[in-house]
Protein backbone atom coordinates (compact mmCIF):
# COMPACT_ATOMS: atom_id res chain seq x y z
CA UNK A 1 0.00 0.00 0.00
CA UNK A 2 1.89 3.33 -1.17
CA UNK A 3 0.96 6.03 1.33
CA UNK A 4 -1.51 8.59 0.61
CA UNK A 5 0.40 11.69 -1.49
CA UNK A 6 -0.78 14.71 -3.58
CA UNK A 7 1.10 17.30 -5.58
CA UNK A 8 -0.48 20.21 -7.27
CA UNK A 9 0.63 22.31 -10.09
CA UNK A 10 -0.35 25.78 -12.08
CA UNK A 11 -0.50 28.81 -11.55
CA UNK A 12 -3.43 31.64 -11.38
CA UNK A 13 -3.38 32.37 -14.68
CA UNK A 14 -2.05 29.63 -16.48
CA UNK A 15 -4.40 27.08 -18.50
CA UNK A 16 -5.39 24.80 -15.76
CA UNK A 17 -4.41 23.68 -12.16
CA UNK A 18 -3.44 19.90 -12.47
CA UNK A 19 -3.30 17.23 -9.23
CA UNK A 20 -1.96 13.90 -8.86
CA UNK A 21 -3.12 11.77 -6.02
CA UNK A 22 -1.54 8.48 -5.41
CA UNK A 23 -3.00 5.58 -2.58
CA UNK A 24 -6.92 6.01 -3.15
CA UNK A 25 -7.69 1.80 -3.20
CA UNK A 26 -9.04 0.43 -5.72
CA UNK A 27 -12.19 -0.44 -5.83
CA UNK A 28 -14.11 3.01 -4.19
CA UNK A 29 -16.97 4.71 -6.12
CA UNK A 30 -16.34 7.95 -7.56
CA UNK A 31 -19.38 10.51 -7.41
CA UNK A 32 -18.09 12.68 -9.96
CA UNK A 33 -21.33 15.02 -9.23
CA UNK A 34 -20.05 15.35 -5.25
CA UNK A 35 -16.58 16.41 -6.00
CA UNK A 36 -17.98 19.17 -8.21
CA UNK A 37 -20.25 20.32 -5.76
CA UNK A 38 -17.57 21.11 -3.54
CA UNK A 39 -15.47 23.09 -6.18
CA UNK A 40 -18.72 25.23 -6.39
CA UNK A 41 -19.12 25.55 -2.71
CA UNK A 42 -15.54 26.91 -2.58
CA UNK A 43 -16.62 29.40 -4.91
CA UNK A 44 -19.27 30.85 -2.46
CA UNK A 45 -19.74 32.64 -0.07
CA UNK A 46 -20.60 36.46 0.39
CA UNK A 47 -17.44 38.73 -0.90
CA UNK A 48 -16.22 37.01 -3.37
CA UNK A 49 -14.95 39.15 -6.26
CA UNK A 50 -14.72 38.86 -9.93
CA UNK A 51 -12.84 35.84 -10.36
CA UNK A 52 -15.62 33.96 -9.19
CA UNK A 53 -17.48 35.20 -12.07
CA UNK A 54 -15.46 33.85 -14.98
CA UNK A 55 -14.44 30.33 -13.23
CA UNK A 56 -17.03 27.43 -12.91
CA UNK A 57 -15.20 25.08 -11.64
CA UNK A 58 -15.41 21.51 -12.49
CA UNK A 59 -12.18 18.66 -12.07
CA UNK A 60 -11.57 16.43 -15.30
CA UNK A 61 -10.23 12.98 -14.07
CA UNK A 62 -7.75 11.75 -16.79
CA UNK A 63 -6.46 8.72 -14.71
CA UNK A 64 -7.29 6.49 -12.00
CA UNK A 65 -10.72 5.88 -12.44
CA UNK A 66 -12.71 3.46 -14.55
CA UNK A 67 -16.39 3.18 -14.93
CA UNK A 68 -16.96 5.23 -11.87
CA UNK A 69 -14.89 3.40 -9.35
CA UNK A 70 -10.92 3.99 -8.77
CA UNK A 71 -8.14 1.72 -9.77
CA UNK A 72 -5.58 1.91 -7.16
CA UNK A 73 -3.25 3.71 -9.21
CA UNK A 74 -2.49 7.45 -9.67
CA UNK A 75 -5.37 9.64 -9.84
CA UNK A 76 -4.76 12.89 -12.15
CA UNK A 77 -7.53 15.65 -12.04
CA UNK A 78 -7.35 18.88 -14.03
CA UNK A 79 -9.44 22.34 -13.33
CA UNK A 80 -9.50 24.48 -16.28
CA UNK A 81 -8.83 28.04 -15.66
CA UNK A 82 -11.49 29.84 -17.62
CA UNK A 83 -9.29 33.14 -16.92
CA UNK A 84 -6.58 32.18 -19.26
CA UNK A 85 -8.15 33.21 -22.60
CA UNK A 86 -7.11 36.36 -20.80
CA UNK A 87 -3.71 36.37 -19.99
CA UNK A 88 -2.18 33.84 -22.72
CA UNK A 89 0.18 36.34 -23.98
CA UNK A 90 1.19 37.53 -20.66
CA UNK A 91 1.53 34.21 -18.97
CA UNK A 92 2.61 32.17 -22.29
CA UNK A 93 4.93 29.82 -21.63
CA UNK A 94 7.52 30.53 -24.50
CA UNK A 95 9.49 34.12 -25.25
CA UNK A 96 6.75 36.87 -26.28
CA UNK A 97 8.23 39.74 -28.89
CA UNK A 98 6.82 42.40 -26.41
CA UNK A 99 7.09 41.27 -22.71
CA UNK A 100 3.91 42.57 -20.37
CA UNK A 101 5.39 45.35 -17.94
CA UNK A 102 6.57 43.94 -15.05
CA UNK A 103 5.00 43.76 -11.17
CA UNK A 104 7.50 45.53 -9.10
CA UNK A 105 5.60 47.32 -6.25
CA UNK A 106 5.04 44.61 -3.61
CA UNK A 107 1.93 44.19 -1.50
CA UNK A 108 1.39 44.36 2.26
CA UNK A 109 0.65 40.56 3.62
CA UNK A 110 1.26 38.58 -0.07
CA UNK A 111 4.32 36.57 -0.45
CA UNK A 112 5.04 39.27 -3.32
CA UNK A 113 8.58 40.55 -0.84
CA UNK A 114 9.60 37.12 0.61
CA UNK A 115 8.76 35.13 -2.90
CA UNK A 116 10.74 37.38 -5.01
CA UNK A 117 13.51 38.16 -2.45
CA UNK A 118 13.79 33.60 -2.06
CA UNK A 119 13.62 32.89 -5.77
CA UNK A 120 15.44 36.15 -7.24
CA UNK A 121 12.76 37.55 -8.96
CA UNK A 122 12.76 41.07 -9.93
CA UNK A 123 8.72 40.41 -11.77
CA UNK A 124 6.41 39.75 -8.96
CA UNK A 125 3.77 38.38 -11.49
CA UNK A 126 6.34 35.16 -10.89
CA UNK A 127 5.03 34.75 -7.41
CA UNK A 128 1.78 36.24 -7.71
CA UNK A 129 0.74 33.41 -9.78
CA UNK A 130 1.38 30.40 -7.86
CA UNK A 131 1.36 31.90 -4.42
CA UNK A 132 -2.71 32.49 -5.59
CA UNK A 133 -5.20 31.21 -3.20
CA UNK A 134 -6.61 30.08 -6.81
CA UNK A 135 -4.33 26.66 -6.06
CA UNK A 136 -7.24 26.18 -3.24
CA UNK A 137 -9.54 24.67 -5.51
CA UNK A 138 -7.01 21.52 -6.52
CA UNK A 139 -6.46 21.19 -2.60
CA UNK A 140 -10.64 21.65 -2.77
CA UNK A 141 -10.50 18.46 -5.53
CA UNK A 142 -8.20 16.14 -3.62
CA UNK A 143 -10.11 16.49 -0.51
CA UNK A 144 -13.42 15.68 -2.19
CA UNK A 145 -12.33 12.13 -3.07
CA UNK A 146 -11.01 11.92 0.54
CA UNK A 147 -13.87 13.20 1.97
CA UNK A 148 -15.48 9.99 -0.39
CA UNK A 149 -13.36 7.51 0.54
CA UNK A 150 -13.92 8.79 4.59
CA UNK A 151 -17.78 8.73 3.91
CA UNK A 152 -17.59 4.96 2.90
CA UNK A 153 -16.79 4.33 6.78
CA UNK A 154 -19.85 6.83 7.45
CA UNK A 155 -17.40 9.71 8.72
CA UNK A 156 -18.86 12.86 7.36
CA UNK A 157 -17.31 16.39 7.80
CA UNK A 158 -18.53 20.05 7.86
CA UNK A 159 -17.16 23.50 8.62
CA UNK A 160 -19.46 26.93 9.25
CA UNK A 161 -18.31 30.04 10.02
CA UNK A 162 -18.18 31.58 13.49
CA UNK A 163 -17.54 34.86 12.95
CA UNK A 164 -16.33 38.05 10.35
CA UNK A 165 -14.74 41.16 11.04
CA UNK A 166 -15.79 41.09 14.84
CA UNK A 167 -19.42 40.27 14.32
CA UNK A 168 -19.70 36.76 15.69
CA UNK A 169 -21.66 34.38 18.13
CA UNK A 170 -21.84 35.12 21.89
CA UNK A 171 -19.77 32.35 23.86
CA UNK A 172 -22.31 31.24 25.61
CA UNK A 173 -24.31 30.82 22.38
CA UNK A 174 -21.71 28.94 20.02
CA UNK A 175 -23.04 25.85 18.41
CA UNK A 176 -22.05 22.65 19.65
CA UNK A 177 -20.84 21.22 15.76
CA UNK A 178 -20.11 17.47 17.30
CA UNK A 179 -23.76 17.28 17.80
CA UNK A 180 -25.65 19.72 15.40
CA UNK A 181 -28.02 17.94 13.56
CA UNK A 182 -28.67 17.86 9.54
CA UNK A 183 -31.10 20.36 9.68
CA UNK A 184 -28.37 22.76 11.51
CA UNK A 185 -25.76 21.67 8.44
CA UNK A 186 -28.71 22.49 5.84
CA UNK A 187 -29.04 26.25 7.19
CA UNK A 188 -25.28 26.57 6.90
CA UNK A 189 -25.26 25.41 3.40
CA UNK A 190 -28.36 27.48 2.26
CA UNK A 191 -26.17 30.62 4.37
CA UNK A 192 -24.32 33.60 2.24
CA UNK A 193 -22.14 33.39 4.67
CA UNK A 194 -22.19 29.37 5.60
CA UNK A 195 -24.28 30.53 9.35
CA UNK A 196 -26.99 28.52 10.68
CA UNK A 197 -27.83 31.65 12.55
CA UNK A 198 -29.93 34.04 10.04
CA UNK A 199 -29.86 37.40 12.41
CA UNK A 200 -25.66 36.93 12.35
CA UNK A 201 -25.61 35.95 8.75
CA UNK A 202 -27.11 39.52 8.09
CA UNK A 203 -25.05 41.17 10.73
CA UNK A 204 -21.73 39.46 8.89
CA UNK A 205 -22.88 41.40 5.46
CA UNK A 206 -23.66 44.42 6.69
CA UNK A 207 -19.77 44.06 8.38
CA UNK A 208 -18.41 43.13 4.51
CA UNK A 209 -20.58 45.67 3.18
CA UNK A 210 -19.03 48.54 5.47
CA UNK A 211 -15.40 46.83 4.69
CA UNK A 212 -16.26 47.14 0.75
CA UNK A 213 -17.88 51.12 1.38
CA UNK A 214 -14.59 51.65 2.94
CA UNK A 215 -12.16 49.86 0.38
CA UNK A 216 -11.50 47.43 3.04
CA UNK A 217 -11.12 43.33 4.07
CA UNK A 218 -12.83 41.33 6.66
CA UNK A 219 -11.62 38.62 8.02
CA UNK A 220 -12.86 35.93 10.34
CA UNK A 221 -13.30 32.70 12.14
CA UNK A 222 -14.87 29.72 10.94
CA UNK A 223 -14.84 26.26 12.52
CA UNK A 224 -14.68 22.56 11.04
CA UNK A 225 -15.83 19.40 12.43
CA UNK A 226 -15.07 15.41 11.46
CA UNK A 227 -17.56 13.12 13.08
CA UNK A 228 -17.74 9.13 13.29
CA UNK A 229 -14.14 9.04 13.41
CA UNK A 230 -12.78 5.84 15.34
CA UNK A 231 -10.43 5.85 18.49
CA UNK A 232 -7.03 5.10 17.32
CA UNK A 233 -6.14 7.69 14.17
CA UNK A 234 -2.42 8.96 14.55
CA UNK A 235 0.33 8.27 17.65
CA UNK A 236 1.95 9.34 20.38
CA UNK A 237 5.27 7.06 19.31
CA UNK A 238 6.97 10.46 17.55
CA UNK A 239 5.81 13.87 17.05
CA UNK A 240 5.25 13.70 13.55
CA UNK A 241 2.82 10.61 13.75
CA UNK A 242 0.70 12.87 15.86
CA UNK A 243 -2.62 13.39 14.41
CA UNK A 244 -2.79 16.84 16.46
CA UNK A 245 0.33 17.32 14.25
CA UNK A 246 -1.15 16.65 11.22
CA UNK A 247 -4.58 18.21 11.57
CA UNK A 248 -2.97 21.57 12.56
CA UNK A 249 -0.18 21.65 9.80
CA UNK A 250 -3.23 20.92 6.99
CA UNK A 251 -5.11 23.65 8.48
CA UNK A 252 -2.41 26.46 9.01
CA UNK A 253 -1.55 25.92 5.06
CA UNK A 254 -4.49 27.20 3.85
CA UNK A 255 -3.59 30.89 2.63
CA UNK A 256 -4.64 33.74 4.89
CA UNK A 257 -4.94 31.54 8.06
CA UNK A 258 -3.11 33.09 10.96
CA UNK A 259 -3.99 30.52 13.76
CA UNK A 260 -5.49 27.15 14.68
CA UNK A 261 -7.02 25.26 17.63
CA UNK A 262 -7.89 22.56 18.58
CA UNK A 263 -11.11 21.83 20.56
CA UNK A 264 -11.47 24.31 23.30
CA UNK A 265 -7.93 25.34 21.99
CA UNK A 266 -6.45 28.68 23.70
CA UNK A 267 -9.49 29.28 26.08
CA UNK A 268 -8.37 26.06 28.18
CA UNK A 269 -5.07 27.77 29.33
CA UNK A 270 -7.29 29.66 31.44
CA UNK A 271 -8.99 27.17 33.38
CA UNK A 272 -7.80 24.83 35.73
CA UNK A 273 -7.44 20.90 34.56
CA UNK A 274 -10.67 19.15 36.81
CA UNK A 275 -12.49 22.29 34.05
CA UNK A 276 -10.81 21.01 31.24
CA UNK A 277 -10.26 17.42 30.48
CA UNK A 278 -12.77 15.01 29.66
CA UNK A 279 -14.13 12.59 31.91
CA UNK A 280 -14.01 8.97 30.24
CA UNK A 281 -17.07 6.66 30.68
CA UNK A 282 -17.85 3.38 29.28
CA UNK A 283 -21.02 1.95 28.82
CA UNK A 284 -22.08 -1.15 27.16
CA UNK A 285 -24.21 -0.48 24.35
CA UNK A 286 -22.37 2.61 23.60
CA UNK A 287 -18.46 1.70 23.78
CA UNK A 288 -16.60 4.23 25.20
CA UNK A 289 -17.32 7.97 25.27
CA UNK A 290 -16.45 11.20 27.12
CA UNK A 291 -19.26 13.33 29.03
CA UNK A 292 -17.35 16.42 27.06
CA UNK A 293 -14.82 17.26 24.14
CA UNK A 294 -12.67 20.23 25.31
CA UNK A 295 -9.91 17.80 23.80
CA UNK A 296 -11.89 18.17 19.87
CA UNK A 297 -11.46 14.39 19.76
CA UNK A 298 -7.67 14.25 19.95
CA UNK A 299 -5.72 12.86 23.30
CA UNK A 300 -2.04 12.26 23.06
CA UNK A 301 -2.00 13.03 19.35
CA UNK A 302 -4.47 10.39 18.90
CA UNK A 303 -8.54 10.31 17.85
CA UNK A 304 -10.31 9.81 21.23
CA UNK A 305 -13.28 8.42 19.28
CA UNK A 306 -15.01 11.99 19.93
CA UNK A 307 -16.07 14.80 16.98
CA UNK A 308 -12.44 16.15 15.91
CA UNK A 309 -13.36 19.96 16.00
CA UNK A 310 -10.81 22.96 15.20
CA UNK A 311 -11.51 26.51 14.60
CA UNK A 312 -9.15 28.40 12.30
CA UNK A 313 -8.52 32.01 12.28
CA UNK A 314 -8.51 33.77 8.74
CA UNK A 315 -6.82 37.12 8.43
CA UNK A 316 -8.14 40.00 6.15
CA UNK A 317 -7.50 39.43 2.67
CA UNK A 318 -4.32 41.77 2.29
CA UNK A 319 -5.20 43.12 -1.18
CA UNK A 320 -7.05 46.80 -0.80
CA UNK A 321 -9.04 48.35 -2.85
CA UNK A 322 -6.96 51.14 -1.26
CA UNK A 323 -3.66 50.10 -1.20
CA UNK A 324 -1.42 50.67 1.76
CA UNK A 325 2.33 52.36 1.08
CA UNK A 326 4.96 49.88 -0.11
CA UNK A 327 8.15 49.27 -1.91
CA UNK A 328 9.63 48.68 -5.26
CA UNK A 329 11.36 45.17 -5.11
CA UNK A 330 13.49 46.08 -8.12
CA UNK A 331 14.74 49.65 -7.17
CA UNK A 332 13.85 50.18 -3.73
CA UNK A 333 12.44 52.77 -3.40
CA UNK A 334 9.47 53.42 -1.13
CA UNK A 335 6.17 54.38 -2.79
CA UNK A 336 2.92 55.96 -1.09
CA UNK A 337 0.73 53.37 -2.56
CA UNK A 338 1.01 49.82 -4.04
CA UNK A 339 -1.31 48.12 -7.16
CA UNK A 340 -4.13 46.83 -6.25
CA UNK A 341 -4.69 43.18 -7.84
CA UNK A 342 -8.23 41.97 -8.31
CA UNK A 343 -9.60 40.18 -5.13
CA UNK A 344 -12.33 39.55 -2.93
CA UNK A 345 -13.31 41.70 -0.06
CA UNK A 346 -14.31 38.73 1.89
CA UNK A 347 -13.30 34.79 2.33
CA UNK A 348 -14.23 33.22 5.39
CA UNK A 349 -16.88 31.08 4.15
CA UNK A 350 -14.54 29.72 1.43
CA UNK A 351 -12.18 29.24 3.95
CA UNK A 352 -14.35 26.77 5.85
CA UNK A 353 -14.52 25.03 2.62
CA UNK A 354 -11.18 24.47 2.09
CA UNK A 355 -10.36 23.54 5.88
CA UNK A 356 -12.92 20.48 5.14
CA UNK A 357 -10.39 19.57 2.58
CA UNK A 358 -7.75 19.94 4.42
CA UNK A 359 -9.05 18.08 7.31
CA UNK A 360 -9.98 15.28 4.91
CA UNK A 361 -6.92 14.70 3.44
CA UNK A 362 -5.38 14.87 6.80
CA UNK A 363 -7.82 12.08 8.03
CA UNK A 364 -8.01 9.80 4.99
CA UNK A 365 -4.05 9.91 5.81
CA UNK A 366 -4.20 8.84 9.18
CA UNK A 367 -6.90 6.62 8.14
CA UNK A 368 -4.57 4.47 5.51
CA UNK A 369 -1.86 4.25 7.96
CA UNK A 370 -3.58 2.82 10.66
CA UNK A 371 -5.84 0.36 8.26
CA UNK A 372 -4.14 0.03 4.92
CA UNK A 373 -5.13 -1.33 1.94
CA UNK A 374 -4.51 -2.05 -1.73
CA UNK A 375 -8.51 -2.33 -2.07
CA UNK A 376 -11.31 -0.64 -0.24
CA UNK A 377 -12.53 -4.20 0.28
CA UNK A 378 -8.92 -5.26 2.47
CA UNK A 379 -9.11 -1.37 3.96
CA UNK A 380 -12.64 -2.49 5.56
CA UNK A 381 -11.36 -6.30 6.52
CA UNK A 382 -8.56 -4.23 8.58
CA UNK A 383 -11.06 -1.39 9.52
CA UNK A 384 -14.30 -4.05 11.10
CA UNK A 385 -11.31 -6.31 12.74
CA UNK A 386 -9.73 -3.76 14.44
CA UNK A 387 -13.00 -2.39 15.85
CA UNK A 388 -13.96 -5.61 17.13
CA UNK A 389 -10.89 -5.30 19.23
CA UNK A 390 -12.36 -1.93 20.67
CA UNK A 391 -15.34 -3.85 22.42
CA UNK A 392 -15.63 -4.59 25.86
Amino acid sequence: MTALRFLTAGESHGPCLTIILEGIPAGLSIARAGLDADLRRRQGGYGRGGRMKIERDAADILSGVRHGHTLGSPITLRIENKDWANWQERMAPDPVATPPEPVTRVRPGHADLPGALKYSHDDVREVIERASSRETAARVAVGALCRQLLASFGVAIHSHVLAVGGMGYAPSAQPDPGAADEAFWQRVEASEMRCADADLTARMIERILEGKRDGDTCGGVFEVVATSVPVGLGSYSQWDRRLSTSVMAALGSIPSVKGVEIGGGFALAALPGSKVHDVVRHDPARGWYHLTNSAGGIEGGISNGEPIVARVAVKPIPTLAHPLPSADVRTGENVDVTRYERSDVCVVPAAGVVGEAMLAIALATAWLDKFGGDSLAETRRNYEAYLATLVR
